[in-house]
């Protein structure tokens, strides 16, 4: 039976330039991620350094890091949790997503730190949704009426919500896609639409069809990326 070796992207994190200079704090990371490849195996595919504090909400790194594991179904590893954010929106985002993350000095409690984290924002939106019932039905005590009669006839009329959404998610795939094709330019020197093809390919990435990536592909995307 051939069964494929478990993809990992790595995130590394720093807070300040002189750390991100000096490799203070990195080379640790790096250290924690090569000691967990060592003993639980599998392959790097792809790694991501940021500097930038962890309260800040705009992390490109990060974002690249998140789109790159999503594509190629891997597993994004970080050194510890602090590492990653200490920001409930970036581990629940995570789990919202269907990106796998698992951390180098814990790695058995992902899961619960995702479970725990996720069931408080789960809890909350509960309240608002009971909130919210609550004041409807007050509404419709003093007569407000509730709703579109007419909202079943247009939905099945109006195709355009359908089309915007399909656009929505191909811009957003594109947008994924293109962070990922410049990442291997910039970092691996593959620059040519076959061997960036191939290497999409290799590393198990596909295209917003579900296909494989071929020449015609890769040029296009890169067209509309500079269009």
């Amino acid at each position: 039976m051939n069964i494929s070796k478990q993809r990992y992207v790595a995130y590394f994190r720093v807070s300040t330039q002189k750390q991100g200079r000096s490799g203070l704090g990195l080379d640790a990371q790096k250290q924690a991620v090569c000691d967990f490849l060592q003993q639980f195996g599998g392959e790097l595919v792809a790694e991501f350094m940021e500097v930038e504090s962890g309260k800040r909400p705009d992390r490109p790194e990060f974002t690249k890091a998140a789109d790159y594991a999503e594509l190629s179904n891997a597993t994004l590893l970080v050194a510890k949790l602090d590492r990653l954010s200490r920001d409930l929106h970036f581990v629940t985002s995570l789990q919202k997503r269907g990106i796998k993350f698992k951390l180098c000095d814990l790695p058995e409690i992902d899961n619960l730190t995702i479970h725990i984290l996720a069931a408080m924002a789960e809890h909350e939106a509960r309240m608002i949704s009971v909130r919210t019932t609550q004041a409807m039905q007050e509404a419709i005590k003093r007569g407000v009426k509730m709703g579109n009669p007419l909202l079943a006839i247009q939905r099945n009329r109006d195709v355009s919500s359908a089309n915007t959404k399909r656009i929505t998610e191909q811009a957003q795939w594109q947008s994924k896609i293109i962070k990922v094709i410049e990442h291997l330019e910039q970092t691996e020197n593959i620059t040519t639409c076959k061997a960036i093809a191939d290497e999409l390919n290799n590393r198990g990435l596909q295209t917003a069809r579900g296909g494989r990536f071929s020449v015609p592909i890769v040029s296009r995307i890169r067209r509309n990326a500079h269009a």
